[in-house]
């Protein structure tokens, strides 16, 4: 069994290695079929149940959007086949399930009904959501106790940008089996809500002008980058210091092989733990999942250089590592 494992592994290690050569334009990726078809009906199921007649157009890309205020939907290429969904969670240490990519689609849906009927330009949606012209960044600092914006993707989102804020109430008004004036009840959010419920019985069963979009997968065939290329700048470019400068944290996190004497595998000890960390503190502090998983994995390489081992106290290293990280991404956001 274990050589039938090892083989298996093997099999998989060379057909990585083949797909990350190849440019992701020549996989001939498509929505058909897969996972992100049937979210696709499940979520034009949802907007015929709100009596919205808009489908928005679902198109292949190389991450979750709308760009440039085009009333279609982008969503990652790596969700339309089992391999390249492997190879995203061992690269980044997260890939969206199901649930994640339903919420996800939801508020892009949200983003394609404010640019296909242009809501932004509406008066009372700047009264309610502010102004759509507001310089957009990409970070933010949310204020976790305001009850003035819904809750539904990672990090409060809704608190980055208006458009946000929209796409977000759009998207917890469209979640099916949720009694969101029950959830938001006393909420300064409820009347953002109670706004989307009533301009989208407004607006909602009238077809908008927006482009006709004949090929829902055009745009991954310009996605001429090799999959490795495409993967290659995470955290190349992190403007944050050397993580040397935190040996002394670490090593009050991890245990010294030296002192302990046992096998080396604190840097393992933290990539096992990726995803969780990652999403923990993304989730908290609002910061990209790019920038702190780029940190983490920094982490990860400087316990190796160091040669710390994998703690005996799990859970507590965990909590440990993770708040450290926290206050870490908070005071570099603070500073830069």
């Amino acid at each position: 069994m274990t050589e039938s494992m090892d083989e298996r592994a093997r099999e998989w290690d060379r057909e990585r290695a083949a797909l990350l050569d190849r440019p992701i334009s020549s996989l001939g990726l498509t929505l058909n079929g897969t996972m992100l078809e049937r979210l696709s009906e499940r979520l034009y199921a949802e907007l015929a149940d709100r009596g919205l007649v808009f489908r928005p157009p679902i198109y292949l890309s190389d991450e979750w959007g709308c760009p440039d205020g085009i009333a279609r939907i982008g969503v990652p290429f790596y969700l339309a086949d089992e391999r390249l969904r492997r190879i995203e969670e061992e690269l980044t240490g997260d890939v969206e399930d199901e649930t994640e990519s339903m919420r996800y689609l939801r508020h892009e849906a949200g983003h394609a009904f404010n640019y296909a009927y242009r809501l932004y330009e509406r008066a009372d949606w700047d009264t309610t959501f502010g102004s759509f012209a507001e310089p957009y960044g990409d970070s933010y600092f949310p204020n976790p106790f305001s009850t003035s914006y819904v809750r539904h993707v990672l990090g409060w989102y809704a608190q980055k940008h208006p458009d946000e804020d929209f796409a977000e109430t759009f998207a917890v008004w469209l979640t099916p089996h949720l009694d969101w004036r029950k959830a938001y009840e006393g909420w300064g959010a409820l009347e953002k809500l109670e706004y989307v419920e009533r301009v989208m019985a407004e607006v909602g069963s009238s077809v908008p002008a927006v482009p006709d979009v004949s090929e829902d997968d055009a745009d991954v065939d310009d996605l001429h980058l090799t999959l490795a290329e495409h993967y290659h700048p995470l955290g190349d470019a992190l403007p944050m210091p050397h993580p040397a400068q935190f040996d002394a944290d670490l090593l009050r996190i991890l245990p010294e092989v030296s002192s302990q004497g046992v096998p080396a595998g604190g840097g393992a000890f933290l990539r096992a733990h990726l995803r969780q960390l990652v999403g923990r503190v993304a989730f908290w502090s609002g910061e990209s999942t790019a920038t702190v998983r780029a940190f983490a994995n920094r982490l990860a390489d400087r316990a190796d250089e160091l040669h710390l081992a994998a703690p005996a106290d799990a859970a507590g290293a965990l909590i440990a590592v993770t708040a450290f990280i926290m206050g870490v991404i908070m005071h570099w956001r603070i500073e830069r």
